[in-house]
């Protein structure tokens, strides 16, 4: 975690705007105005100057928005919110419709934090929302900002962490069917989400993380009595590949007390094998401070938990709460830059 006096060694974060006719300019303005923010990370928004200028009188927030032509240029002083401006947005743009210009301006956005961190220009991404048709109208047909995010950086697997103040949880799969799921799981799978989850807390200032790994079946099948030895065949060959690199995962465990365990300090990361595993312990452990991540890129991108919100764009009144967190995260997870 980045805890450090000296600004100069706080990550460099690019804020996407996301869909200009959503929320995302509204929740974006207060949270670059918060004052934990610059004590934590230095972000710059890749989006529309105008736009959020629109969205900080609509939340009557006395500010001054600048534009700049890099993040290396912006400086950071309370009151102040650095641009990198594409200018896409007509300044007519309707708050709450669903608008291709917009959505083509939230893959523009996208691509341009991208480019900047696969040039070493910022050390993490995170993410205001955007609208999937909109994104799909405006000629870019991605499920969301995961996809679209590792095509752009190269990337062919990635995995979804969720991170709270009190345990950070990551997924060997995620969308699909529970026995899906389980005919997916093998042991490459789980020993490259294990690696891209260890990398993550190492690059994160963990430098040993120690990763608690989820069973399958109850009690992870409690020496075979449960299931039909999925844990022996398609868990433990990667623990042992893990840890013989001297990776501290430590399994399989049940889930039911993998993350109580994890609550009290004891795993720094725990490694759910399918969605409702992880996301289950998470939501009651962390609801109101949840933060999506995607891990595998060559940054960590964090991303508010919420849409675009289009029956309440333009009113001012969208709650900036995962915008600060997920802001917070990324500041957490992210490097300190190269000096």
């Amino acid at each position: 975690m980045n805890s450090s006096t000296d600004p100069a060694t706080l990550p460099l974060i690019a804020v996407t705007m996301g869909d200009g006719a959503g929320i995302g300019p509204e929740v974006v303005v207060p949270a670059l105005l918060d004052p934990d923010t610059l004590r934590r990370c230095r972000p710059v928004v890749i989006g529309d100057t105008e736009r959020l200028r629109q969205a900080a009188r609509l939340r009557d927030l006395a500010c001054e928005i600048v534009t700049v032509a890099t993040p290396a240029e912006a400086a950071f002083t309370p009151g102040r919110i650095n641009v990198v401006d594409l200018g896409l947005l007509p300044a007519d743009l309707p708050w709450g419709k669903l608008s291709p210009v917009a959505g083509d301006a939230a893959y523009q956005y996208i691509r341009t934090a991208a480019e900047l961190a696969m040039d070493g220009e910022v050390q993490g991404i995170c993410t205001a929302p955007l609208n999937k048709k909109a994104l799909h109208a405006g000629g870019h047909v991605f499920p969301g900002h995961t996809e679209l995010l590792a095509e752009l950086t190269g990337v062919e697997e990635v995995s979804m962490m969720l991170a709270t103040p009190t345990v950070k949880v990551i997924h060997v799969t995620t969308h699909i069917g529970l026995i899906d799921a389980v005919r997916r799981i093998e042991p490459g799978l789980v020993e490259r989400t294990v690696r891209r989850g260890h990398e993550a807390m190492v690059r994160a200032g963990t430098p040993e993380p120690v990763i608690g790994v989820c069973g399958i079946n109850p009690h992870a099948g409690e020496n075979g009595l449960f299931g039909y030895g999925e844990e022996e065949e398609k868990i433990v060959p990667a623990l042992e590949v893990l840890r013989a690199d001297g990776i501290d995962a430590r399994g399989p465990l049940p889930a039911d007390t993998a993350f109580f365990l994890a609550g009290r300090g004891d795993y720094d990361l725990i490694v759910a094998m399918y969605h409702d595993q992880g996301h289950g312990p998470v939501k009651v452990l962390g609801l109101e401070a949840g933060v999506n991540l995607t891990v595998g890129l060559p940054v960590i991108r964090t991303s508010v938990d919420h849409g675009t919100a289009f029956d309440i764009a333009g009113t001012g009144t969208a709650d900036a709460g995962s915008m600060i967190e997920a802001l917070r995260q990324a500041a957490e997870m992210s490097p300190s830059p190269a000096r």
